[in-house]
């Protein structure tokens, strides 16, 4: 009598278990040294940065600024725009993400990420964290511009260094945006598209280039009620006196919505892009 032949039954794959926060950390900290190595591969990618503020803070001094302050008044007016500007550089850096996340998807960058036992959030935590390097760089430049110009910091350099800071910390909370709509749309050239919708009323329609008191009633109620102007009006208030605590309290507020709102979503949409 043969014995009969028993075959063992085939090991079911264990269910990945959840990732602990330091080995996260690490997956974090290896997505950025890899995103920064395609920086130094990729020079060009930081002209953005390196000469938006420059352009910038030239065009609204020299241009709009004898319209708005009056004219031989430019160095008023420098102080006036430059913290506004702090506000449009977070913003303008951060729709680069959007573009940038969605042609890795076309190149299958980003599946071969998902692939990996690695938190999915990491991934775009990583990103997050270079582009607010991007934006603390870019802002750098725009305060160096400024104080060439004859920007004069009237409280302290504590107090500089919070608008700095408020400016970093809201524009973190807007590149979950834009990688949303990175992740959300075709193509990149729809991304960017859908970004300047975004970007151009929010700009013009707050107080970052001019006083909102010389708008229409209409204009005015939208500029009261946009992050930009909270932000604008907070990095102004730091840098020059005057009331901070409720323009700062908002503009932490909005980040914080934001970032409650987009962050969950977006995750949740790179977990299911194909």
């Amino acid at each position: 009598m043969s014995a009969a032949t028993v075959t063992a039954p085939a090991a079911v794959p264990r269910p990945e278990g959840r990732i602990g926060l330091r080995a996260d950390l690490r997956h974090i900290g290896a997505l950025v040294r890899r995103n920064i190595m395609q920086i130094k591969q990729d020079p060009e990618s930081m002209f953005d940065v390196l000469l938006t503020p420059i352009v910038f803070t030239l065009l609204f001094v020299y241009v709009f600024g004898g319209a708005i302050a009056g004219k031989g008044n430019q160095d008023v007016y420098v102080n006036y725009v430059v913290p506004g500007l702090m506000a449009m550089m977070g913003m303008n850096i951060a729709m680069a993400v959007g573009t940038g996340i969605n042609d890795d998807f076309r190149k299958g960058v980003m599946d071969r990420f998902r692939t990996m036992p690695i938190a999915r959030s990491s991934v775009l935590v990583a990103k997050i964290v270079v582009e607010v390097g991007r934006m603390l760089v870019a802002i750098v430049i725009l305060l160096g511009m400024g104080f060439l110009l004859g920007l004069e910091i009237k409280t302290s350099v504590l107090e500089l260094f919070g608008a700095v800071g408020l400016s970093l910390v809201f524009g973190a909370s807007l590149t979950w945006i834009f990688i949303l709509l990175g992740l959300t749309m075709k193509t990149a050239q729809a991304v960017q598209g859908m970004a300047m919708l975004v970007l151009v009323p929010l700009q013009f329609g707050s107080s970052i280039f001019s006083p909102p008191s010389t708008m229409p009633g209409w204009l005015k109620t939208f500029t009261d009620y946009n992050p930009l102007s909270n932000l604008a009006d907070a990095a102004r208030a730091l840098i020059n006196g005057g009331p901070v605590a409720e323009s700062v309290w908002m503009t932490l507020g909005w980040a914080a919505a934001i970032t409650v709102v987009t962050a969950p979503l977006a995750v949740a949409k790179f977990r299911r892009k194909t």
